[in-house]
């Protein structure tokens, strides 16, 4: 038993064990408190979490936090940078990934607001935004079975079919339709092309850009304005390491902004922001019905790099974050911005964050070559008065000409044939189009012959 002595020694007493009891429930108490605090969504401090952020333990959102989070980011990157404004026609690139699916899904959400707002305004002044879809079918370059591939493209047609109006115009082009304007057998000559190519990331590389340029010819031929990627900061931070390995650390900061208008039809990037560990989340949490196409893992220096990101990733989970905001504080090309903002129906927030960052339409005339092959921004030293047809290393990259070009010079003119009409012109025509482009921009401010004499 205890006994009431303070200066007790004896062994048998059972004070001390008292006392613990007491501090052990305290301790109980006070951890089960923090506990119950914990267990709640630390945004708005009511709903259990359910899924963590980039943050890890300290990011605990419920679902609706989480996906207004994410969407917080879109629409952020959409407004800031001018991406989509009331008289845009913009195409969304789909190709049933988790990226592309979010970037549907919140492409439409904005819409359907747009929709709802305009749909309640008396004066009706601000037209809502047209949206199209467009999946590029790569199905002859790859071995798959003519049942997964229109299994996958029924999948798809489902998709964009059940979304809530407005109605969006679904584009299934196969991707050697790039040829299509040649006249030949343009299944054919895709395979010989890349057929042609002997090195693994090359032939990854220019299947690339003949996917964007594919876009591109779909957004012209249907009255596009814009092309929404779904390019996530996962898929950026690889990028920002494989150009880097492959010498292209030049043209790095053309291919990493909000926005890309060297094309004929501005491309933008709206999941900049937006990890794809949180994008496999919201489609998980959310049930958006993703299409899987076995297109393989990268290979050769895509594939290395990708899995060198994956360790870094799993070590810090902000990592990818990190490369991404790093790379970011490269200087952006003058292309790196939409063309033109002198509209009234450009949100103050975008005009606010141009003037703040000192961004103008047409504030800067730039007189850039591009590679001919993948549109990467020259240094001048590398490009070429007027290059020719038959010397496409003049008009290249240093990085496709190593992993792209036949080596062999008496192969060139063949691979040549086989390259889409696209690439051949933008060869011929590149740098005296990009001069016809600053004369009309300088237009007004140039004297004709008669002011001369005068």
């Amino acid at each position: 038993m205890a006994c009431n002595s303070s200066t007790c020694n004896s062994s048998g007493c059972y004070k001390e064990y008292e006392e613990k009891d007491q501090n052990n429930s305290k301790t109980r108490a006070a951890v089960k408190g923090s506990s119950g605090r914990q267990n709640l969504c630390v945004k708005c401090k009511s709903s259990e979490p359910v899924c963590c952020g980039i943050g890890g333990e300290d990011s605990r959102f419920c679902k609706d936090c989480f996906k207004n989070n994410l969407y917080g980011k879109f629409k952020q990157a959409v407004t800031y940078n001018a991406m989509i404004t009331p008289p845009d026609k913009v195409l969304v690139a789909f190709s049933g990934g988790p990226s592309s699916r979010v970037l549907l899904q919140f492409v439409h959400e904005m819409q359907y607001r747009a929709q709802k707002n305009y749909d309640a305004s008396k004066d009706k002044s601000l037209p809502v935004f047209g949206v199209g879809v467009a999946f590029i079918d790569e199905s002859s370059i790859h071995s798959f079975a003519s049942k997964q591939t229109e299994k996958a493209i029924e999948d798809i047609r489902s998709i964009v079919s059940n979304l809530a109006p407005p109605l969006k115009e679904l584009f299934v082009v196969p991707i050697e339709s790039i040829f299509s304007s040649d006249g030949i057998d343009c299944k054919e000559r895709m395979q010989k092309l890349l057929g042609a190519l002997g090195d693994v990331t090359g032939k990854e590389d220019l299947l690339i850009h003949l996917r964007l340029l594919c876009l591109q010819k779909i957004a012209s031929e249907n009255g596009y304005s814009r092309v929404v990627l779904g390019t996530c900061t996962s898929r950026i931070a690889c990028y920002v390491i494989s150009a880097t390995v492959k010498g292209q650390g030049y043209s790095l900061s053309a291919d990493i902004q909000y926005v890309d208008s060297r094309w004929e039809i501005p491309v933008v990037l709206p999941l900049r922001d937006c990890p794809a560990q949180e994008l496999n989340t919201l489609c998980s949490l959310d049930g958006l019905k993703i299409v899987e196409m076995l297109n393989g893992p990268c290979s050769g220096i895509n594939g290395l790099v990708s899995s060198f990101v994956k360790v870094l990733q799993e070590e810090n989970l902000s990592r990818e974050c990190t490369i991404v905001r790093t790379a970011g504080k490269l200087t952006p090309f003058h292309f790196n911005r939409i063309p033109e903002i002198h509209d009234s129906n450009v949100p103050s927030a975008t005009r606010r964050h141009h003037r703040r960052h000192g961004l103008k339409s047409n504030g800067s005339l730039s007189s850039e070559s591009f590679c001919a092959i993948c549109n990467s921004p020259l240094k001048k030293s590398n490009s070429s008065e007027s290059p020719q047809t038959s010397d496409l290393c003049v008009a290249a990259c240093s990085s496709c000409q190593f992993q792209i070009l036949p080596k062999d010079p008496s192969l060139m003119e063949q691979f040549v044939s086989l390259l889409p009409r696209a690439v051949i012109t933008r060869a011929k025509h590149g740098d005296r189009g990009n001069v016809s482009s600053v004369r009309e921009q300088i237009q007004d401010f140039l004297l004709s012959d008669e002011d001369d004499e005068v």
